[in-house]
């Protein structure tokens, strides 16, 4: 049986090539940029004036001199100005470029402007105050963003200001979610006594949803040849494919002899942790991936984020995604020699730590308990204390 980090490097290893797409700017948000993004021209691209005021030259004021005769007016937007005469000034507005001539800005809260003078009010200035230097961020080539990001508001911002209309990034791998199990009906249904709603495809569904993959669901009831059936047609149109329920060693639980009946290679058949013991991974003719998570929701959750979305981060090609880690608010005791991924309350303290309190549930079937957690913390097998304060893993899926 592999141990959690076995079963991650196992997994990990069969993270599927970057396949490069182009798709508008609007839809980029959320997506992991494929190329590198560079500077078309010098940031700022002119030396910019930063606070509404007049623009003069300092050495001017250095001089002694305090009233100023307003030449014009530079607004933003408008080709730069010159200074005509040293003596003189020019009104400007932020954004503007700075007037070719001047080199100081005094912002309108240091001044009296009456018929066209504008008379300064303070004792000292600094040359070049309240300028933004062209180049001082950025030199035309330079690079702006690395490929292997995920595209929020910042790198939007940036893309468009580049001129870049559309944007290079890794494509979604098409995704199909597959629940098993004659005990459940559609959402919509009253079930009987015997029988539950489906819930675990949601919840892969909306953890996938927030990577921008819309994954097409299915069902199938406890039958071998119908579970095999279905896997080969959905294996010839999906790179990952994503089983939950019957993957045990039930009398019912038929997913891996139907898996490989369809002609998928096992990797492996469970990993020493708790919940989720009977995790199932495998690939088909290095043309898909497959997880087959056990169907309790606790085990599926973990499945998800423990397995599944670190896969496809590297999948997508995403760099330097962070391991969070929280400590422990409470001792905690865990006696089975198996890794333990115990749901727990975040709480953000003021000496800027982030505390985990173990939340107890009633085992792998607690979906209630999922609501009141924040994440879960991995807890090492080989041990049986966790004292306070210690720090662990972290897999949150809330906040």
């Amino acid at each position: 049986m592999l141990t959690v980090a076995q079963a991650e490097s196992t997994i990990l290893n069969h993270a599927l090539p970057v396949v490069i797409e182009s798709i508008p700017l609007r839809e980029a948000p959320g997506r992991i940029l494929a190329e590198d993004l560079y500077a078309d021209r010098d940031f700022p691209p002119f030396d910019r004036v930063t606070m509404d005021g007049i623009a003069i030259h300092s050495a001017s004021f250095v001089n002694g001199q305090r009233q100023f005769l307003i030449e014009a007016v530079q607004a933003a937007g408008t080709p730069q100005l010159v200074l005509q005469r040293q003596e003189n000034c020019i009104e400007v507005m932020t954004g503007a470029p700075l007037p070719q001539g001047t080199d100081t800005v005094i912002r309108y809260e240091d001044l009296n402007i009456e018929s066209g003078v504008a008379q300064i009010t303070i004792s000292d200035i600094v040359q070049r105050q309240n300028i933004h230097t062209r180049a001082i961020d950025r030199h035309k080539g330079d690079l702006i963003i690395s490929a292997g990001r995920k595209i929020g508001s910042a790198e939007m911002a940036t893309a468009a200001t580049l001129g870049k209309a559309t944007l290079a990034v890794a494509k979604l791998p098409r995704t199909a979610i597959i629940s098993t199990g004659d005990e459940l009906v559609e959402i919509h249904e009253t079930p009987l006594p015997h029988q539950i709603r489906r819930s675990n495809v949601y919840a892969i569904q909306a953890a996938l949803g927030e990577w921008k993959i819309e994954a097409e669901a299915f069902h199938f009831y406890d039958d071998e040849q119908a579970i095999r059936q279905g896997v080969t047609e959905i294996l010839s149109r999906f790179e990952l494919v994503i089983l939950s329920g019957a993957v045990s060693e039930g009398k019912f639980d038929f997913v891996p002899k139907a898996l490989a009946a369809a002609g998928v290679t096992p990797v492996f058949h469970k990993v020493s942790q708790r919940p989720g013991k009977p995790f199932w991974f495998g690939t088909f003719a290095d043309k898909a991936v497959l997880f087959a998570l056990p169907g309790n929701p606790v085990s599926a959750f973990v499945g998800t984020y423990r397995y599944i979305l670190p896969w496809l981060r590297q999948s997508l090609g995403l760099k330097n995604w962070p391991q969070n880690t929280a400590v422990l608010s409470r001792d905690f005791v865990f006696k089975p020699d198996l890794t333990y991924f115990v749901p727990v309350i975040l709480d953000n303290s003021t000496d800027g730590l982030l505390r985990a309190t173990p939340l107890e549930g009633h085992g792998s079937g607690d979906l209630a308990n999922l609501n009141d957690a924040d994440g879960f913390l991995e807890l090492p097998k080989e041990r049986t204390y966790f004292a306070t304060g210690e720090s662990f893993p972290l897999f949150r899926y809330r906040g």
